[in-house]
C-alpha cells in the first residue's frame, strides 16, 4: 500500500512539474520569442525554419538523447522521462496561456523561475523534461558537477548559434534565463540538503564531542594537532574536531559550542559533495546513518546524555 501511495506521489509531482515548465514556456518565453534551451531551444529553433509546431518537433529532437540515456541512465528513469516528455509536448500543444508580461526583463527571470522548478521537480522525482538534461544527470552522477551549471554551458553553446541565426539580444536575454532556471534547478533539486563542513579546535574537545554526538547526532574525525597558537595562548597536544553537517544545524552546533568555550576557534567551509558517513538528512526519503546508542551513553538527538550537556541552550 505504501509503495502505491509513493508511487502515486511521485507521479503526481511529475505532472506538476510539467505544469510549471510549460507554464514557463507558453507564459513567458514562446510568446515573446525567446528561447528556451537543450533540446527545446532546438526544438524552437528547428520550427523557424519548418511547417511544424515545437510540440511535434520536440519528440523526435529528443531521440538521440534518450538514446545515450538508454544506456547510461536505469531503464525507470528512461521510461519515466521519454512519458514526461511526450507529456510535456502534449500539454504544450493544447495549452492556451496568455503571455503574462511583455516586460523582457520579467519575461527572462519569472520564465526562468517557472522552467527550473520544474526541471528541477521532474529530475528529484527521476526523471527529465529535456533531453539535454540527460547529460546533466549523467555528469552530476559521474563527477559531482552541478546539473544546472552543465544545462547553461550547454545552452550557452545554443544561444550563441541563436545570436547568429536570429539576434543578439533574443540570445542575451535568453542565457538570463537559463542563468535563473540553473539556480533554481540546484535548489529544487538539492533543496535544503545543503552541507558545510567544521572545524573546530577547543581547550574543551572533549565536551564539544560529547555535546556534538548527544544532542546534535553528528558524525566527527578528532585529528592530533602537536602544537597551536592563537589568542588563548599556546596549546599543545591539541585535538581538533572535523565534521560535515547539513547547513540548517550550523546556527544550533554555533550555540552548543558557543555555550561550552566562547573562545573555540572554529573554520567553517563549503562541501560541494558528501557520501557516506553520518548526515543528517531533512528533505530526502534517503534514511541517514544512525550513531551508536553506546556513545557518551546517549543515542544522538536524545536528553539523556550525562552531566549539564544534556539540556540545549535554545
Amino acid at each position: 500500500m505504501k509503495v502505491a501511495i509513493d508511487l502515486l506521489l511521485e507521479y503526481l509531482q511529475l505532472a506538476f512539474a510539467i505544469l510549471l515548465a510549460s507554464i514557463g514556456l507558453k507564459a513567458f518565453l514562446l510568446p515573446n520569442g525567446f528561447l528556451d534551451g537543450g533540446v527545446t531551444g532546438i526544438a524552437i529553433l528547428i520550427g523557424d525554419f519548418v511547417p511544424f509546431e515545437i510540440s511535434y518537433i520536440l519528440p523526435v529532437v529528443s531521440i538521440p538523447f534518450f538514446v545515450l540515456g538508454w544506456f547510461t541512465l536505469s531503464k525507470r528513469v528512461m521510461i519515466k522521462s521519454i512519458i514526461s516528455v511526450l507529456a510535456l509536448a502534449f500539454v504544450i500543444h493544447f495549452e492556451n496561456f496568455e503571455a503574462a508580461t511583455d516586460e523582457k526583463l520579467l519575461i527572462a527571470i519569472f520564465g526562468g523561475v517557472f522552467l527550473g522548478a520544474g526541471i528541477g521537480l521532474a529530475i528529484k522525482n527521476g526523471a527529465v523534461l529535456d533531453g539535454s538534461e540527460i547529460v546533466g544527470i549523467y555528469l552530476h552522477d559521474r563527477f559531482g558537477l552541478p546539473i544546472g551549471t552543465i544545462i547553461l554551458f550547454f545552452n550557452t553553446i545554443l544561444f550563441a548559434i541563436t545570436a547568429w541565426l536570429i539576434s543578439i539580444e533574443v540570445a542575451l536575454y535568453s542565457i538570463l534565463t537559463f542563468i535563473v532556471t540553473g539556480k533554481v534547478i540546484d535548489f529544487v533539486f538539492e533543496g535544503f540538503e545543503d552541507y558545510i563542513g567544521m572545524m573546530i579546535v577547543s581547550r574543551k574537545q572533549e565536551e564539544i564531542e560529547q555535546a556534538l554526538l548527544s544532542r546534535v547526532g553528528i558524525g566527527m574525525t578528532i585529528l592530533k594537532g602537536s602544537k597551536g597558537f592563537g589568542s588563548t595562548g599556546e596549546i599543545k597536544d591539541v585535538e581538533m574536531i572535523q565534521t560535515v553537517l547539513n547547513r540548517i544545524d550550523s546556527k544550533k552546533v554555533h550555540r552548543i559550542i558557543q555555550s561550552i568555550d566562547s573562545n573555540a576557534f572554529i573554520i567553517e567551509f563549503d562541501v560541494n559533495n558528501v557520501k557516506g558517513g553520518v548526515l543528517r538528512k531533512y528533505l530526502t526519503k534517503e534514511k541517514s546513518v544512525e550513531l551508536p546508542t553506546d556513545f557518551y551513553g546517549a543515542k544522538p538527538g536524545s536528553a539523556s546524555a550525562k552531566g549539564p550537556l544534556s539540556q540545549d541552550p535554545e
